[in-house]
């Protein structure tokens, strides 16, 4: 095998030893299934590795480039993949006993998309029940560990994949994002990911939570990776109604927006806020862009105070509505009862957790006769202001910089308060309500218990602006 500091390894770095002959794709499979045998049990990333199925797919591709072959751009790049994205004949539960038993029956979009490039599955990743959540607490089958502190959560609802990439157990791994589902566990855990523009990724093969928010990004050791994997899962897809292609014109002298709502952010009549540690490791990147090149400069967003009570009646109402699907009746769980009703409610007392119940709930109320207009016609509303909001901003600035969130990873079971957990979303939630394009890579850590724990910096651009997200993030890598 090849000498190598694979813990360092990237997609690019990966495919040039490869052309080289200087390492086998079964040599490149083989480093990361030895590093999850050695690290997953402590971590538990992994719901299920495809052992069986890498070996086979990596002796197939060493021999076609044995064969002379062109290697394909992704050739052999082991990607860790969330279990609510389905890969045709495996397992895929959303981290819920409800579909403990479901087999796929087809690839999602961004599966076959990513395949035909030469990608590899390692195996399925673990994720809060349904994507509720940012911790991976509310998985029904295992809690998923920090890699920097094993006391602390990786994040959620992604906390598997982030937790792969992070601790070297996967190149790169797939996620969703539904508030930060992405890029609130790469920021715990010190890696890059990616929310894409709403429907630039296809959600066919998506098992969805909230659908007008749900979006499929990869998540990486740096944006460079970051930027191939996106540019192989882009584009429109019959499939997925709401997909479709676009571009915007590329600047050279990209102007950087600060947001003084985010920085000064205290939520009211709670501790919670901005911490000072924090602030200052994104302050410092801020500062590092000003001093080459980049022109930054304040802007509002007069209306982040309402983005938490918007979200918390669009997205349960949404829930609600995706998930009265889970009958017991055409697949997953089944519990037999006397009636028909009893089956219902017996299959989805056994099948849902906790927090989902909880959303499911929330969203039932905001929708019921008398209730719609009070709360979810008016959250259509304030949706319509904060996507304005950003349509003002972006008409002073290329590029909207904050933190990913407000404080770093926090220990097992100190966000009891379901609130408390979701005032973690107020820096990530608003570019899924405007369906802008946002992503967080790492800028620093800060001290908690004597360990070194991870901060994000969040990038956000226009509507299609990705490519600005990967100009100014890799200029950024290259400062920090």
């Amino acid at each position: 095998m090849a000498v190598l500091d694979d813990t360092q390894l990237t997609i690019a770095a990966s495919r040039a030893l490869l052309q080289k002959g200087e390492l086998s794709v079964r040599e490149l499979v083989s480093i990361f299934l030895e590093r999850i045998k050695e690290k997953d049990q402590e971590l538990g990333a992994y719901l299920e590795v495809f052992e069986e199925h890498l070996w086979e797919e990596a002796e197939a591709q060493d021999k076609m480039i044995r064969e002379g072959n062109t290697i394909k751009p992704l050739w052999g790049v082991p990607i860790a993949v969330k279990d609510n994205i389905l890969i045709a004949g495996e397992r895929a539960n959303a981290g819920s006993r409800m579909l403990e038993n479901y087999t796929a029956s087809y690839d999602a979009t961004v599966i076959r998309k990513l395949r035909n490039a030469g990608a590899l599955f390692l195996g399925r990743t673990n994720m809060d029940e349904f994507a509720m959540g940012s911790s991976t607490e509310h998985s029904a089958f295992k809690k998923t560990k920090n890699p920097h502190d094993i006391t602390r959560v990786p994040g959620g609802s992604s906390g598997g994949s982030a937790v792969a990439v992070a601790a070297g157990m996967a190149m790169a791994a797939l996620g969703s994002d539904t508030g930060g589902s992405i890029r609130q566990p790469a920021a715990f855990c010190g890696a890059v990911g990616l929310k894409p523009t709403y429907g630039a990724v296809s959600r066919s093969g998506l098992i969805a939570m909230a659908s007008s928010l749900d979006q499929i990004g990869p998540l990486a050791r740096s944006v460079e990776d970051a930027e191939l994997l996106f540019s192989f899962m882009q584009g429109e897809d019959p499939k997925d109604a709401t997909s479709r292609s676009g571009i915007i014109a590329e600047r050279k002298d990209i102007r950087i927006g600060v947001p003084e709502e985010y920085f000064s952010w205290k939520e009211k009549g709670r501790e919670e806020g901005l911490e000072k540690d924090v602030a200052a490791c994104v302050r410092r990147a801020i500062t590092l862009l000003n001093e080459n090149g980049y022109l930054t400069k304040t802007i509002h967003l007069p209306n982040t105070e309402y983005v938490l009570p918007c979200y918390y009646v669009l997205m349960p109402a949404e829930v609600s509505a995706n998930l009265a699907r889970f009958d017991g009746v055409r697949y997953g769980l089944h519990e037999r009862a006397g009636t028909l009703l009893e089956e219902y409610e017996r299959t989805r007392e056994r099948g849902f957790g906790r927090e989902v119940k909880r959303r499911i709930l929330l969203g039932s109320f905001v929708l019921s006769s008398g209730f719609y207009e009070a709360y979810y016609g008016h959250a259509l509303k304030v949706r319509r202001a904060i996507k304005r909001d950003f349509q003002h901003a972006f008409e002073e600035v290329d590029v909207i910089i904050s933190p990913t969130v407000p404080a770093p990873a926090f220990r097992f079971g100190e966000k009891e308060d379901p609130v408390a957990m979701y005032l973690g979303d107020i820096f990530t939630v608003p570019a899924n309500l405007a369906g802008i394009p946002a992503l967080s890579m790492p800028c620093g850590a800060v001290e908690r218990d004597g360990k070194q724990l991870p901060v994000g910096v969040q990038l956000m651009a226009p509507w299609f602006g990705e490519d600005r997200l990967f100009a100014v993030g890799k200029r950024l890598e290259e400062l920090l």
